[in-house]
């Protein structure tokens, strides 16, 4: 069965096939946002489902808003990690799993030298909130103003949390530097 006329959704996905400009954007982007991904997931294959669930939803309905869409997808990629927690049973398993534990946190071509398995070693054992803020800040390249909204927090407690969780990686690297 044909649809003799086109709907406003067919003609709009079209013309987003058709648009070059995303697939810019999204090579830009994209790694930035996948990293962010992995703070509210626990596999590297969520954190891609859900960024491009994410990113699909602005490109088709939001992408005229002005500015930079970043705080706005990392807010669509949160709720879209939520979202699969709550419906994935399977997260509970894996949560049990110690082999997902030792999943890379980051993506397989950072490399595997020791000092990238030193850094993400100590990324892992930052406090949720410190890993958080710390990762929205440098990956998700927002401002101390858009993780207090984005997180619901205080802005002093989302740049505290940078603060502290900084100063931790680097007690950290330094003590191993000088025991390795």
């Amino acid at each position: 069965m044909t649809l003799s006329k086109q709907t406003p959704v067919t003609r709009r996905m079209e013309a987003t096939l058709n648009d070059e400009s995303w697939k810019n954007w999204f090579q830009h982007y994209g790694p930035k946002l996948l990293l962010c991904a992995r703070q509210w997931t626990r596999s590297y294959a969520d954190a891609e489902d859900v960024v491009q669930e994410a990113f699909v939803r602005f490109w088709c309905h939001q992408r005229h808003l002005d500015g930079d869409p970043r705080a706005l997808l990392i807010t669509s990629i949160r709720r879209s990690a939520i979202d699969l927690a709550r419906s994935n049973t399977r997260r509970t398993n894996r949560e049990e799993n110690t082999a997902a534990a030792n999943e890379p946190y980051f993506e397989p071509a950072i490399g595997t030298d020791d000092r990238s398995l030193l850094i993400e070693a100590a990324i892992r054992r930052l406090p949720a909130p410190q890993r958080e803020v710390l990762t929205l800040k440098i990956w998700g390249e927002l401002t101390f103003e858009q993780i207090a909204e984005e997180l619901a927090v205080p802005l002093n407690t989302a740049a505290s949390r940078y603060r502290y969780a900084l100063a931790a990686l680097r007690n950290e690297l330094s003590s191993a530097e000088c025991h390795g």
